[in-house]
């Protein structure tokens, strides 16, 4: 009785200012009207938000997969230090990097682009999202792997159609990490992007809800936060059972 007494009332705790936000922004049902109207639109504001988390989420999948696979699986010099050397990117500031970063996209043509943006959220994700996956693969027996080597799969058929659907937990909650940190992110959109019509959601509503002598729309504010929230619910309330398994099996092994 008391275990339930304490998870529902952090789950009032946690939704009380979800719930807030909700009620205020339809006090007023022109905050979404104005929104929606507001510079290039929130349709073109949503869409790019909505490419640069897909760009984000497949390119740390794919690179962590097939790096957390190779860490897991074979031995090559400098393995370990290559490893730590990843992991060390967690030890950077976030903001001390992203102008170099942006002089940098400059340099390779992808400056003020949504592809540039997501390269640099993939880079940001991949030392949790390797150290993930790493303990994903290495929990897997490798006798199954050599069972189908021996069934005639090639190393590359077995990773793709056996290892790494035992792993998919795992590649959930990579997925999912990946996803909320590139659809909430405001620093790093703000700092790379600077034309109107290449704004994500984030940087969009913050500009929206600004007035005149720096005084806050509140209730637009919240109607933005709305906005952005609820693919982020519907994401987490839909894989939530995914994502506890595979960060269970992932953070907690090693």
């Amino acid at each position: 009785m008391r275990y339930y007494t304490t998870m529902s009332a952090l789950a009032v705790l946690f939704l009380f200012p979800l719930v807030w936000s909700g009620w205020s922004s339809l006090e007023d049902p022109g905050n979404y009207v104005e929104m929606a109207r507001f510079g290039e639109g929130v349709g073109v504001y949503l869409t790019n938000s909505v490419l640069v988390s897909v760009m984000t989420v497949a390119g740390t999948l794919a690179v962590s997969a097939l790096g957390g696979y190779a860490f897991a699986r074979f031995d090559f010099p400098g393995k370990n230090l290559l490893f730590l050397t990843t992991l060390a990117i967690l030890m950077v500031p976030y903001a001390t990097i992203l102008i170099p970063l942006y002089v940098l996209l400059g340099y390779i043509g992808l400056q003020n682009s949504l592809v540039g943006l997501a390269l640099v959220f993939v880079m940001f994700q991949l030392p949790f999202a390797l150290f993930m996956m790493r303990n994903a693969f290495e929990a897997i027996p490798k006798e199954l792997e050599e069972a189908a080597l021996v069934d005639g799969c090639g190393t590359f058929r077995a990773f793709s159609r056996i290892l790494l659907r035992a792993v998919r937990p795992a590649l959930i909650t990579v997925g999912l990490f990946a996803f909320l940190a590139s659809w909430n992110d405001f620093f790093a959109p703000l700092i790379l992007l600077n034309d109107g019509a290449s704004f994500t959601l984030p940087v969009a509503v913050v500009s929206m809800t600004q007035r005149t002598f720096g005084a806050i729309d509140y209730g637009m504010l919240q109607a933005g936060v709305m906005v952005m929230a609820v693919p982020c619910l519907i994401l987490f309330v839909v894989l939530q059972r995914h994502y506890v398994r595979g960060f269970m099996s992932g953070a907690l092994r090693g």
